[in-house]
């Protein structure tokens, strides 16, 4: 497995466009109201735009970089990125805003980088890299929401992230030119591509659709959360429990980070997978319900937040690797391009539903939003199959 020349960039460019994403989430609300035309309603389809047209996307670039080649959708994705980025960086309207942000969202090449990652390495050089793909977009999880908040502060303006972005992406198309090698022979990977065959057997099993639910319900209650804490952060501050939001977002997402590690190894050791990903499950609906009365308790909305990353990301972590187990290796790519879109969507939908909900009744509405929401998961949840020992794999029906 050469790592400079495949995994490494092509890790790097999966980063360079996740963190685009990233480093809106902690600021977006707080400063997209200085935009003209801004309302609540606006603001959060601005913020889910990304993920409807995401969610809309992802599939068919996939499915065209085998008839086309992997570094052409490459280029298109990249550059459309780009243009977004340019376009959010300099746009003084919220419509413009909504266009950056569905442009952002049009360059869905995932599955692109994913199959090119297929072509490049061995089928046991595979699972390492597809590894080391997911330590990346966890760090830049973590790095977009600690730097994103005083970039934004010193900027007094979102420019400066839609700026970084499109020097990221513009990046990310000198590593796919100079860098990442042409593969020999474009080959479908059913473990990583989407197939046009297996879609509506995919579609029409149960099982999978829990899965879905689950990473919709995930990324829905986590977009229209980050939705209102900015705002909420702002109301500390002029509380002066803090004089930065980055003094909130640090040490909560590092408490939460290394909290979240003793929960995934004592869950693998005991196999008790299901307790602990129903529990976390209830724990988010908890949360949403108690962030209603933290909201004037500094350290209990501190402590509520950190319940809630860990929770996160602990169903973060395992829902990929459920379904990875449940479903037949021939069809995995298929079933996995169905999840993303889901996962997409859910930010798309959670955005809507928060700009809509805190026009009318402000934070609170939703905080209930998300607390009911995040019990139908619960029910939804409660049949999904754990494997208890050695996973078998199973073919939808």
């Amino acid at each position: 497995m050469n790592l400079t020349k495949t995994v490494l960039p092509i890790t790097a460019v999966y980063i360079f466009r996740m963190l685009g994403l990233f480093m809106l989430i902690p600021v977006f609300t707080l400063y997209a109201y200085q935009l003209q035309d801004a309302t609540s309603a606006k603001i959060g389809f601005a913020l889910g735009a990304y993920g409807l047209s995401q969610s809309i996307l992802q599939i068919p670039f996939g499915l065209l970089s085998d008839r086309f080649g992997r570094k052409k959708l490459l280029y298109i994705g990249l550059v459309m990125l780009f243009l977004g980025s340019l376009l959010g960086a300099h746009t003084a309207s919220i419509y413009g805003m909504i266009i950056a942000r569905s442009l952002q969202g049009a360059g869905a090449i995932g599955s692109v980088l994913l199959a090119l990652l297929a072509d490049l390495t061995t089928e046991k050089a595979r699972t390492k890299a597809m590894a080391i793909i997911g330590i990346g977009i966890g760090l830049s999880f973590g790095l977009a929401i600690l730097i994103s908040p005083p970039l934004t502060q010193y900027a007094g303006s979102l420019s400066i992230i839609f700026e970084l972005t499109a020097a990221l992406s513009l990046l990310g198309l000198l590593l796919v030119y100079k860098v990442i090698p042409n593969p020999q022979h474009t080959t479908f990977h059913p473990e990583t591509e989407a197939q046009s065959s297996l879609m509506l057997l995919a579609l029409s099993d149960i099982q999978l659709w829990r899965f879905n639910l689950s990473i919709f319900f995930q990324h829905s209650i986590f977009t229209a959360t980050f939705f209102v804490l900015p705002l909420l952060l702002k109301e500390y501050m002029m509380k002066e429990y803090l004089t930065a939001s980055y003094q909130f977002y640090v040490p909560v997402m590092l408490c939460a980070f290394f909290s979240m590690l003793p929960l995934i190894r004592w869950s693998e050791k005991t196999q008790r997978t299901k307790m602990i990903f129903l529990t976390c499950v209830l724990c988010i609906s908890a949360c949403q319900l108690l962030f209603l009365y933290a909201h004037s308790v500094w350290m209990l909305f501190c402590f509520t937040a950190i319940v809630y990353l860990v929770a996160f990301n602990f169903l973060e972590a395992n829902i990929p690797s459920l379904i990875s187990k449940y479903v037949n290796p021939k069809m995995r790519g298929t079933a996995l391009g169905i999840y993303s879109s889901a996962q997409f969507l859910g930010i798309f939908a959670g955005g809507l539903a928060a700009g809509t909900l805190f026009n009318q009744y402000h934070s609170a509405g939703i905080f209930y939003f998300n607390g009911i929401s995040a019990l139908l998961w619960f029910f939804v949840s409660r049949k999904i199959p754990f494997p208890t020992k050695a996973p078998a794999h199973h073919q939808p029906t």
